[in-house]
């Protein structure tokens, strides 16, 4: 291992504590960067493919990576401005979403408690679009601030140059693995703005005695808790499938034959449908193939049992796939990216 500064280089690095499924492969170098001026630095001339990770809670390798991984320490967050409503905030890409809701909590800012006890790091927030009980990461996010992996030019990207969508954006897309994210710029609430009309949070929070932005997050961390594996003692990405969006009529023709298949509005006047609860009826929840399984409270989840390859877990999703599709005539899209 050679050290630069506050930046570390180490080579030929494992990299089964940096995914969330334990996947035991090696990266040929691991480098991680404290500010942008040391990307910068360490770019030109950098052995390539290059790989941007976060907590590595949305990757699953199939096999070592023969290139250089790339991971932020960039962990601070600057206050930027306030208006009379609203706080604009800065923060580093490498920290801990978590902390980053907990900080807001804690500071009396809404706009992400919905989104607490997500695993990874804030860059890979505004790559993936994280989301859950009805909020999303775009709608907060105010600029992405990068750096170009192969020129090494600064740029920032608006909200409306990011192209969010569910689970989406431009740097999943059309620029896929050409910028590494430095900081996130968000917009938060300083007044009330509480969002309870997905799933049961609703009815945990009035429990919890009303809409503080405590309440909440608790709220949410306790139903995350109840449904969700923790990676420490099984690995995991969380939620492996995207919730299928399907059309007003395909959803009338599906509630025919499902008359309780649960469903929530989507944009353009589609319709989104748990993955989980097409999993479950498709037999599946609490199954295994292999040492793959679906988690027995979560049918989203597929988690390592105990030494199962990256090869076993895209198996078993991709026999998911199969008969949910035989079954319901709708194809699932994996959350999760194969490296």
């Amino acid at each position: 291992m050679s050290i630069f500064a506050v930046m570390t280089i180490r080579e030929n690095c494992s990299l089964a504590g940096r995914n969330t499924f334990g996947m035991d492969v090696k990266a040929d170098r691991l480098i991680e960067f404290s500010s942008t001026e040391e990307l910068k630095s360490i770019l030109p001339g950098l052995e390539r493919p290059v790989l941007m990770i976060g907590g590595g809670s949305n990757l699953l390798f199939t096999s070592d990576y023969r290139g250089t991984v790339l991971h932020s320490a960039i962990t601070h967050i600057d206050v930027l401005g306030e208006t009379e409503d609203c706080l604009h905030v800065r923060v580093g890409s490498g920290v801990i979403w978590d902390d980053f809701v907990a900080w807001c909590a804690v500071n009396g800012l809404w706009g992400v408690e919905n989104l607490s006890a997500i695993p990874g790091e804030v860059g890979a927030s505004a790559v993936q679009n994280i989301g859950a009980y009805g909020v999303e990461a775009k709608d907060v996010i105010d600029t992405v601030q990068t750096v170009c992996l192969d020129d090494c030019s600064e740029r920032d990207f608006s909200h409306q140059e990011c192209r969010y969508a569910y689970r989406q954006s431009v740097f999943k897309n059309e620029l896929k693995g050409q910028y590494a994210v430095t900081y996130v710029i968000f917009i938060l609430s300083k007044v009330p703005r509480p969002r309870l009309g997905y799933g049961s949070l609703e009815q945990e929070v009035e429990r919890m005695g009303g809409p503080t932005l405590g309440n909440i997050r608790k709220a949410v961390i306790g139903i995350r808790e109840s449904k969700l594996p923790d990676p420490k003692v099984l690995g995991n990405a969380g939620s492996f499938f995207m919730n299928p969006v399907i059309t007003e009529q395909e959803f009338r023709v599906l509630r025919e034959s499902y008359p309780n298949v649960p469903s929530y509005p989507a944009p353009g006047g589609n319709v989104k449908v748990p993955a989980g609860w097409l999993i479950e009826q498709a037999g599946w929840k609490g199954r295994s193939l292999g040492p793959a399984a679906v988690y027995e409270r979560q049918a989203l989840v597929l988690v390592n049992t105990g030494g199962a390859t990256g090869a076993d877990i895209i198996r078993l999703a991709d026999t998911i796939i199969r008969e949910v599709k035989e079954k319901f005539g709708i194809t699932l899209s994996t959350e999760v990216n194969y490296i």
